[in-house]
């Protein structure tokens, strides 16, 4: 049984059986009277009061598990193991402790030399509370899940009822009693029906997309979910009838009780996206660089603070200076410093947050930032059927009616996919000209009849089942003979008007509702004539076996052979084939026992309608007038987007608990197979993410959450999920639509197209390349070649975080490729970057770092360089054998390099805006991708550069940075210098693309061969080529797929 609460361990038994035997007990699988005898309840009586307290030290409490989450202290601590962040971490207390080393050595701390590891902290802790914000939401699907439960419940104990009843007090073997609109408290068995049907609204739970009929009828053990008619679930909603139940499982063992387990053991196994997967191994390796490299630049400087003297060849007289050692540490750390990109969580929070905006802008709405990035490299998407593929809407197609003879029908086709009655018309149609039997059908189909359309938000919604609001969108089309009054003119407030008119022309008086057994459902009215007639829609097989007479086109009625059977079975058989569900009418004139009934309590025949069983006799002999097939039509943007979906390499599955015939006419219609493809040996395998897919699943119900948990992108609808799919989900469909799906995918691989630039930017072209390639290179190459350093430390943390940001930005809003949706989805485990685009930034970086140690040492060293004058300030020029150490004063450096330091500073920044213009595309030149594209890029560099001449211009500024104005001819020498990177970078882009032209030649020629070998597996005279080619597939890195023929 159930366990909501603690002691969910050892337990006492209610009879002689065992634990095992007790919880698997078939109740649905079992009649009534051996359901109470095992639960030891009588279902007038229910429970005794002296026996609730042993029942409930067994069970426990109907409620479900509460699962503790993880501390706030374990999540904060979470956050931190991340390689970069601990980098970054350790960085920052470095960086941190040696600031204050040197205030205490100096007698004086500068506020600018905790700048940086105060940013660097406050950048992490605002990313921990990101971090922490999402790891809680994760907790609200099992809090949503509890919300479906019932609070209250009508029971007996002790022969007496007890109103709201806290549920979860219920027990195995209470008896309860429902109504409609309660929601079940618990799992329960039908043991008897108070009303003549029950109808429960369990789609939800089970993905049912209509109420289903309950009953007390046994059915078999293994039956599934929807086949065990006589059990209520829990969390479900009782929408017609009255019951009395016996409950059998609550707590933790009802269906919405092991869906609870499963979103609970699945939020357990989430794994990392592709991109922090990706950014974890580029933490390993920065870390890896940055050690080499500091450790390089220390001993390169080993010289400066340790040295020696050799005394018959061996060093003797060690001599080491702490100070001197002290410094190059520092810059080995101010080295590693600005290798470490400080920044990348707050960017490509940025990068992901633009990216959701934009989705939301096209219906999808976003939960988790992550799976922005994920979607980008979906491979499968495993999509719903009803409500994603299709509108949801039912509607008639084909209207088959009799002809003017008894081996004749008339067809009909009918356009339209909503319930607007204005969408669509019926084709060959003569409207006002309804001859008796298309009047018939239209009568039929408007009376008998409980749905509603009303419209809303300029939708035209539903209320009641599909099938019926479907029918009444037909009878709108078809119109009112011309006979009737006030058949003109239609008012926007008045939808259905023409069914108005038929029911008020046929007075409703009695209903025998659907049921199961006889598939059907009539209504007994009263005409204005005062003539009773009974009219009767369901399935067509079982009307038929019902009917013994036919109304032909002209009304009149004529018996129902075996030849007329015959050609309206072939219809039928033609109409099911093509996917369409089909309904028949008839209708019976002769009802004696009804004859005087005018739906009062007291009259004899009142009687006959409370029992349900004597429903098929009263539709009996009846005139049968025609059939309608319908359908839930294919939206009809969805042909367009599979097509879009099979150009990008993604694989489409449809799931469905439809029909089998109907899914896979769709799946042809709409595009997912081929017009003539063989589909019989189609199946689900292959589809897994241990395969390396990436999954996108969609789901609406309860029992998809564990699914969409799991899959590598949930997709929840927005408008028929419920709360529970929607917080288990990692995006929400606002309108339901699968296009909207494609729409994402696409944005996601643009969107990740623009985070690699912005992640390239910020981190390979600023902190790797640009700028920390091009850093390292200069405080490498000055402590190599003995000469001062060319920046300062806040001169680097201004460029790093303040003028590089609106660039890196504003790269979040590249359009996307045009050909983006033609490219195969990239792999999960697709590095960030190449070795060749690697290859291209490490030669760009190594270029910044030349170009702003270079242009310091211009400088000092010419007076001109390419024409441009450079002594127009009168400073001193050194030799080419001067020593600064020797020639010049120490002070010459630490006062006269302002100059040198602000036209290095300058170079870097120019380079820096250079750098976001290569950016806008990957591969593509900027004669092929302007930078007009973007203009937010244009933006984002006058703002930065902007900012550069304010603190160059503005005295203050220019002192706190140590820096001072440029004159033009220094400005002409900085973009001259600067330049250069463009070119660089678009002579590599069109190198890459001839490198990318012969790869893609080389693997065509590769799946050629390979296509040549599966063609060989295939021949009954290459037996021995199966045994040899699997072991060439595995050295080649492909896997077979052999088509062996069955026989």
């Amino acid at each position: 049984m159930g366990k909501g609460g603690e002691d969910y361990g050892s337990r006492e038994t209610i009879n002689s059986r065992s634990d095992e035997d007790r919880d698997i007990f078939p109740a649905w699988a079992t009649d009534v009277e051996e359901c109470e005898k095992h639960y030891q309840v009588n279902r007038r009586t229910g429970i005794n009061s002296g026996d609730v307290g042993r029942r409930r030290r067994i069970c426990g409490l109907n409620e479900l598990e509460k699962h503790e989450g993880p501390s706030i202290w374990s999540l904060i601590l979470d956050q931190f193991n991340d390689t970069l962040v601990r980098i970054l971490l350790a960085a920052a207390v470095i960086s941190f402790v040696l600031a204050w080393y040197d205030g205490e050595e100096g007698g004086e701390m500068e506020i600018t030399a905790f700048v940086e590891p105060l940013v660097i902290f406050l950048i992490l802790i605002i990313n921990a509370i990101v971090g922490v914000w999402q790891e809680n939401n994760a907790e609200k699907a099992l809090e949503a899940l509890k919300e479906i439960q019932s609070e209250h419940a009508t029971v007996i104990r002790d022969g007496n009822k007890i109103h709201k009843l806290p549920a979860k007090e219920l027990l195995p073997g209470d008896i309860v009693e429902l109504k409609v609109g309660d929601k079940v408290p618990a799992d329960m068995r039908v043991v008897e029906l108070v009303s003549s049907t029950l109808r429960v609204e369990q789609g939800s739970l089970t993905g049912e997309s209509e109420a289903v009929n309950k009953s007390t009828k046994v059915v078999p053990p293994d039956a599934d979910i929807q086949g065990k008619k006589c059990i209520l679930f829990a969390g479900t909603t009782v929408v017609n009838g009255n019951c009395v139940c016996l409950v059998t499982q609550i707590g933790m063992e009802t269906e919405i009780g092991k869906v609870h387990k499963q979103i609970y053991a699945a939020s357990q196994i989430e794994e990392d996206t592709p991109l922090k997967k990706k950014l974890n191994e580029f933490g390993e390796v920065l870390t890896m660089i940055i050690g080499v490299v500091c450790v390089l630049v220390w001993l390169i400087n080993v010289k400066y603070f340790l040295n020696w003297e050799y005394v018959n060849g061996w060093p003797r007289n060690f001599k080491f200076s702490f100070e001197k050692c002290t410094y190059y540490f520092e810059i080995a750390v101010a080295l590693a410093v600005a290798a470490i990109p400080e920044g990348l969580p707050a960017v490509i929070t940025t990068c992901l947050a633009l990216g959701t905006r934009k989705m939301a802008q096209k219906n999808a709405l976003v939960r988790k930032l992550p799976s922005v990035e994920t979607l980008g490299c979906t491979t499968v998407i495993c999509s719903d059927k009803t409500g994603t593929l299709t509108t949801n809407q039912m509607a008639v197609i084909k209207l088959v009616a009799m002809g003017g003879t008894v081996d004749k029908l008339r067809s009909f086709k009918v356009d339209g996919t909503t319930y607007n009655p204005y969408d669509g018309y019926i084709h060959d149609w003569n409207p006002g000209q309804l001859d008796a039997n298309l009047q018939m059908i239209a009568k039929i189909a408007a009376v008998c009849n409980d749905a509603g359309i009303a419209q809303s938000d300029n939708k035209f919604v539903s209320h009641g089942m599909p099938t019926e609001a479907a029918l009444k969108v037909l009878v709108e089309k078809m119109g009112l003979p011309s006979g009737f009054s006030d058949a003109s003119a239609i008012t926007g407030d008045d939808i259905l008007r023409c069914c108005r008119k038929w029911n008020e022309y046929e007075k409703r008086i009695a209903t025998l509702e659907f049921d199961r057994d006889r598939k059907s459902m009539g209504v007994i009215v009263n005409s204005r004539s005062g003539k009773k007639s009974l009219l009767v829609k369901g399935a067509v097989e079982n009307l038929l076996e019902r009917s013994t007479k036919i109304q032909l086109l002209d009304g009149s009625v004529v018996p129902l052979d075996h030849n007329s059977r015959n050609i309206i079975l072939q219809a039928l058989h033609e109409m099911s084939t093509g996917a369409l569900r089909c309904l028949g009418f008839a209708y019976k004139d002769e009802l004696p026992e009804f004859e005087t009934y005018d739906g009062t309590e007291d009259h004899p025949a009142h009687a006959l309608l409370l029992n349900p069983s004597n429903y098929a006799s009263i539709e009996n002999k009846l005139t049968f007038v025609g059939l309608v097939g319908l359908r839930d039509p294919p939206r009809e943007e969805v042909s367009q987007a599979i097509e879009g979906c099979r150009a990008a390499g993604i694989r489409i599955m449809v799931i469905t608990g439809d029909n089998k015939n109907t899914a896979e006419a769709i799946c042809h219609e709409i595009g997912v197979f081929e017009p003539n493809e063989d589909i019989s040996s189609k199946s689900l395998t292959g589809c897994s993410k241990e395969d390396g897919e990436v999954v996108a699943m969609t789901g609406d119900g309860v029992n998809d959450a564990p699914a969409l948990k799991l899959a590598d992108i949930g997709i929840a609808m927005g408008i028929a999920g419920t709360e529970v799919a929607k917080e288990a989900s990692d995006m929400v469909l606002a309108d339901d639509n699968f296009n909207t799906i494609v729409s994402a995918v696409s944005e996601g691989r643009s969107i990740y197209n623009n985070m690699k630039a912005f992640i390239r930017h910020f981190i390979y072209f600023r902190y790797m390349i640009s700028s920390n390639i091009g850093e390292v290179a200069s405080i490498f190459l000055t402590a190599a070649l003995g000469i001062p350093e060319g920046l300062i430390p806040v001169q680097l943390l201004w460029v790093n975080l303040v003028t590089d940001g609106p660039p890196a930005t504003a790269l979040g809003f590249n359009p996307p490729d045009k050909d983006i949706m033609k490219k195969p989805p990239r792999r999960s485990d697709d590095s960030l970057i190449s070795a060749w685009i690697l290859f291209r930034y490490l030669v760009i970086g190594l270029y910044v770092g030349i170009a702003t140690v270079g242009i310091f040492i211009i400088w000092y060293t010419h007076d001109s360089f390419l024409g441009i004058d450079l002594i127009g300030d009168g400073h001193t020029l050194l030799g080419v054998r001067s020593s600064p150490s020797m020639i010049i004063p120490c002070d010459y450096f630490h006062g006269g390099k302002v100059k040198a330091m602000t036209l290095s500073l300058s170079v870097l920044v120019a380079i820096e805006m250079f750098n976001s213009l290569n950016a806008l595309s990957e591969d593509g030149s900027l004669l092929t991708m302007p930078p007009w594209v973007n203009p937010w890029l244009l933006v984002a560099m006058s703002v930065s550069f902007g900012l550069h001449f304010l603190i160059l211009y503005v005295p203050f500024l220019a002192q706190v940075f140590g820096i001072v104005p440029l004159s033009f001819n220094e400005w002409l020498l900085v973009l001259v210098i600067a330049f250069p990177v463009i070119l660089i970078d678009e002579g590599s882009k069109v190198r890459g693309e001839k490198y990318k032209r012969i790869s893609n030649v080389k693997e065509e020629i590769f799946k050629n061969e390979i296509r040549v070998r599966q063609f060989a597996t295939y021949s009954w005279r290459s037996c021995s080529v199966l045994l040899i080619l699997p072991a060439v597939y595995r050295i080649r890195g492909v896997r077979p797929i052999f088509l062996v023929p069955s026989s």
